[in-house]
């Protein structure tokens, strides 16, 4: 007789949902398969105290379901704080296609997913994400009213990728202020690593300023494009982490800041657009605190997405929710005081402020 052993990381697999950390409390998990087109996508509905759950649909060719399973939920957690912390009445969601969008997307593939996204009656409203463009988002809506980033011609948003920069721009701007007096980047070194539609127009606003700006990124042919047009420095060094930089801004997907990596930045400010730089907030948050690192919560700084996307349900102007999207320069210094005062990390600081202004209404909304 043999004896089958379970590991613990095996084991944890076993209960992929309820069994894990980023579950944390979802209100619903829909998983949406349809034959036809291929479709393979998980909804992830976090929390709806604020309001109906509102997040872009990433396509992405995951390695396995749980991959997927795991990222949907760390990103539809994110969405909840993102939307209290900015003081939006939105609740948080998102939405994930296992695939490769440059192969596998197809207009019947969006027009199913738009189906299922109908099937919730509006408790979860899409947008774009990774592997996403606006014409997808016009062809869920053809389906469904459930969905915003529409292009503009349909009255629509449009592309938030520009207010999203913005949005990571000031929340930079805010930490320069903090650490070194002055929010003003020219001759500061930042590198940008991933430079996709966010990442570029932070480039542009970065180099305008006179920031020494360095871009990294795994598509060779976009970093030379964009190296060309902006004037920045292609990064071709054996470490991009331990990079002699003053601001490391990460752009592209989440958990750069690891178990691998957290020891080896020297850059004295983390601030970038990415969801969930942390791979694990707590312990990572900790640990460039006492390095003395400050770090801009992401899903604070990268909330310029939503905030234009809001405009839809709303029916405010590009021009107020770029103002908007300033005022996350002020929540930025907000944030950071109450983490010194409260002694705390500032990623523990945010997620408090968006937590209690949740409890709150959930209060209210028992009366």
């Amino acid at each position: 007789m043999i004896a089958e052993v379970t590991s613990p990381k095996e084991l944890q697999k076993m209960d992929p949902v309820f069994g894990q950390v980023s579950f944390d409390n979802h209100e619903q998990i829909v998983f949406c398969q349809d034959k036809d087109t291929g479709l393979k996508a998980i909804i992830g509905i976090h929390n709806t105290v604020l309001g109906p759950a509102l997040g872009g649909t990433r396509m992405w060719n995951y390695t396995n379901e749980w991959e997927a399973l795991n990222d949907v939920l760390r990103l539809s957690r994110g969405m909840t704080f993102k939307s209290a912390i900015t003081g939006l009445n939105l609740g948080g969601g998102k939405a994930v296609i296992i695939g490769d969008a440059k192969t596998q997307k197809t207009p019947e593939l969006m027009r199913k997913f738009g189906e299922f996204v109908h099937s919730l009656s509006g408790k979860y409203i899409t947008a774009e994400d990774v592997g996403m463009q606006t014409e997808d988002m016009d062809t869920v809506r053809d389906v469904t009213p459930y969905v915003t980033g529409i292009s503009e011609s349909r009255g629509g948003s449009g592309n938030p990728s520009p207010v999203t920069a913005y949005g990571v721009y000031m929340g930079m701007k805010a930490a320069a202020q903090y650490k070194y007096g002055s929010n003003n980047l020219s001759g500061k070194k930042v590198l940008v690593q991933g430079i996709g539609h966010v990442g570029e127009t932070l480039v542009d606003y970065l180099t305008k300023e006179g920031a020494l700006v360095t871009i990294a990124d795994i598509n060779q042919n976009r970093l030379e494009e964009i190296g060309a047009r902006y004037g920045a420095k292609i990064f071709n060094g054996p470490d991009l982490y331990s990079a002699d930089v003053d601001i490391y801004a990460p752009c592209a997907l989440g958990a750069t800041l690891n178990d691998d990596t957290v020891y080896k930045l020297n850059a004295a400010i983390v601030a970038g657009a990415a969801n969930n730089q942390l791979a694990d907030e707590n312990k990572h948050g900790q640990i460039l605190q006492e390095r003395g690192i400050l770090y801009a919560p992401d899903f604070l700084i990268n909330a310029g997405g939503i905030i234009n996307v809001y405009a839809e349900i709303e029916h405010y102007d590009k021009a107020e929710a770029m103002r908007r999207t300033e005022n996350i320069y002020n929540t930025t210094l907000e944030i950071f005081d109450f983490a010194l005062k409260n002694k705390t990390t500032t990623q523990q600081a945010a997620l408090t402020i968006a937590q209690n202004r949740i409890n709150q209404r959930k209060k209210e909304n028992a009366k």
